[in-house]
């Protein structure tokens, strides 16, 4: 089975996402800089969550385009990811409703944890379809990077009850970490 079909589709829903996120943020009633003051937290949960959606995006893009191949495994894998993606709308709406409160918090880490774990498993079924000298396999190897991208995720959804604010920052510093694409696989598309 081909992938461009699971690429398109991808695409799809996490524009179609990214649509739903700015839709939410509505015009300020005034013209001065101060009505601008109370959509602040509107604003910067929208623009961290546009990030990593962008992040998901060029990441399963470049894995994608190392595949050969994709099978039913791999379909449902990546539908798991997207299932998780498509929280992120909510999970943004919640935190730039309330602000940065323990609950909303922690669930924008518990909807990041998930879509992290989802992608680690994307991989591995990529990894296992193409077999064992797949170039996949050979550009990723060491998965360090997931394994504290998790770890990171988890302590903010920990912290979010004690510190919300500490835990934004934890997700902040992942999403830095993960800005440029997996230079593991950069290398790999450039040989």
């Amino acid at each position: 089975m081909t992938k461009g079909r699971l690429e398109a589709f991808s695409d799809g829903v996490i524009a179609i996402l990214i649509t739903i996120m700015v839709l939410e943020l509505r015009i300020p009633h005034g013209t001065g800089w101060e009505a601008l003051r109370p959509l602040v937290p509107k604003l910067l949960s929208y623009l961290l969550s546009f990030v990593f959606l962008g992040i998901y995006w060029n990441n399963h893009h470049h894995m994608l385009h190392m595949a050969e191949r994709v099978n039913g495994g791999i379909l449902w894998a990546n539908l798991h990811l997207l299932f998780w993606l498509s929280l992120v709308p909510f999970g943004t709406a919640w935190i730039g409703e309330n602000g940065v409160a323990p609950l909303p918090v922690a669930l924008y880490g518990v909807i990041f944890f998930m879509a992290g774990f989802a992608y680690f498993i994307l991989e591995r079924a990529i990894v296992a379809h193409q077999g064992p000298h797949s170039q996949l396999r050979e550009a990723v190897g060491n998965v360090l990077k997931e394994r504290i991208s998790l770890f990171a995720y988890a302590g903010g959804i920990a912290g979010a009850f004690a510190w919300p604010a500490a835990s934004m920052g934890v997700y902040v510093a992942v999403a830095l970490m993960w800005l440029v694409p997996d230079r593991r696989i950069e290398a790999r598309l450039s040989r």
